[in-house]
């Protein structure tokens, strides 16, 4: 049985420290589509979405429904499976958005 239970509070470099090892999931939009709902209803297998985007435009790169930054799609180099990687063009300050 425990006696006592002791608590230390964090200090806020312990607690940056804990929050820059946790893993997050990154967002990429590379375009939009606005079919009528006509057209929507009608989707099947093979059907084709034309989005607003040209293949050569930047990606934009999400955290939940925050933007952070802007890349561009390519192939991993060495890759056969055909994986896409983004090369990232521009990147929001992430260091000062943690304090």
């Amino acid at each position: 049985m425990v006696d006592s239970i002791t608590t230390q509070t964090p200090t806020p470099s312990d607690q940056q420290s804990m929050l820059t090892r946790i893993p997050i999931e990154i967002s990429i939009s590379v375009g939009k589509a606005r079919p009528l709902v006509r057209d929507l209803l009608g989707l099947e297998e093979q059907s084709v979405l034309v989005l607003d985007k040209l293949v050569s435009d930047p990606v934009e790169l999400y955290v939940g429904d925050k933007l952070i930054g802007v890349g561009s799609l390519e192939m991993v180099e060495g890759d056969e499976t055909g994986r896409l990687a983004v090369r990232i063009i521009e990147i929001a300050d992430l260091q000062s958005s943690l304090t």
